[in-house]
């Protein structure tokens, strides 16, 4: 039987792959969920995907610079999908009000409603670095 030292190193082992495998299968399974279809045939992504296809001609120069600079704060591993994500709720804000020109506005309101709730201090201090008065955008932090 097993006993000593290589035990304690098979029991760790086992405790650690089901704790991976268990972290990775939750991320999977988030990822899967925005896959889903809704009612309408399209899913959360497909939809994103769509706005930022329809708008990305809208963007000037000086405001990529901009949702670059917002989404410094996220980690490199994640700060593709952040990006991917704000600039999809900023096309679909642009798309929506048939805007000539994404702007400085659909920006920040863009990065304030696609923020999650618990990340919303840290975007605070992020558009105070940047000299940004978010008093005219409270309405868009959810309560």
């Amino acid at each position: 039987m097993l006993n000593g030292w290589f035990l304690w190193f098979i029991l760790f082992w086992v405790v650690t792959m089901v704790g991976l495998l268990a972290i990775g299968g939750f991320f999977m399974f988030r990822k899967f969920l925005k896959r889903m279809p809704k009612e309408d045939g399209m899913s959360e992504l497909d939809w994103q995907d769509y706005y930022i296809k329809k708008t990305k001609h809208l963007w000037p120069t000086d405001l990529k610079l901009l949702l670059e600079e917002l989404v410094e704060p996220v980690p490199e591993l994640f700060r593709d999908i952040a990006r991917q994500k704000i600039a999809g709720k900023i096309g679909e804000l642009a798309y929506n009000e048939k805007a000539r020109k994404i702007t400085k506005d659909h920006v920040i309101k863009g990065y304030i409603i696609a923020t999650p709730k618990r990340d919303h201090k840290f975007l605070v201090k992020k558009l105070n670095e940047q000299n940004i008065d978010i008093t005219p955008y409270k309405q868009y932090f959810p309560q």
